[in-house]
């Protein structure tokens, strides 16, 4: 019974997967940083279908590195495409299911002026 050993990674590769994974970190926190641009930006950018629309063309981009990778890794399209369908139908489940649900997008009350003193401390 042989075994195959792995090479130790450089500094090199291990910075890289750090920064890596702070981009991931980065971009999975970016929806909610973003909802703080103020209540008529963000509204007007995060809300119904542009708000979608923009978050999933982020993950898109953010997961092209990680697409060529998997290429390079498996030298076939086949394995990106998988990749890429599954993100798809994950990002729909969140966008077109759980966010409704969880925002209780079937509401008919019409949005409320806030007072003064009712501010952002409100919602978290």
């Amino acid at each position: 019974m042989s075994t195959i050993a792995v090479p130790l990674r450089t500094a090199a590769g291990r910075l890289w997967s750090a920064l890596v994974a702070a981009w991931g970190v980065f971009i999975g926190l970016l929806p909610h940083v973003l909802h703080h641009v103020g209540p008529l930006a963000g509204a007007a950018v995060l809300a119904g279908a542009g708000g979608t629309a923009l978050f999933g063309a982020i993950g898109l981009v953010a997961a092209i590195p990680f697409l060529v990778r998997l290429h390079r890794r498996f030298a076939t399209w086949r394995a990106p495409a998988i990749a890429l369908a599954i993100f798809a139908a994950m990002f729909s489940l969140s966008s077109f299911l759980i966010g409704p649900a969880i925002s209780g997008g079937d509401e008919s009350n019409p949005p409320s002026v806030e007072e003064p003193g009712e501010g952002h401390a409100g919602h978290h």
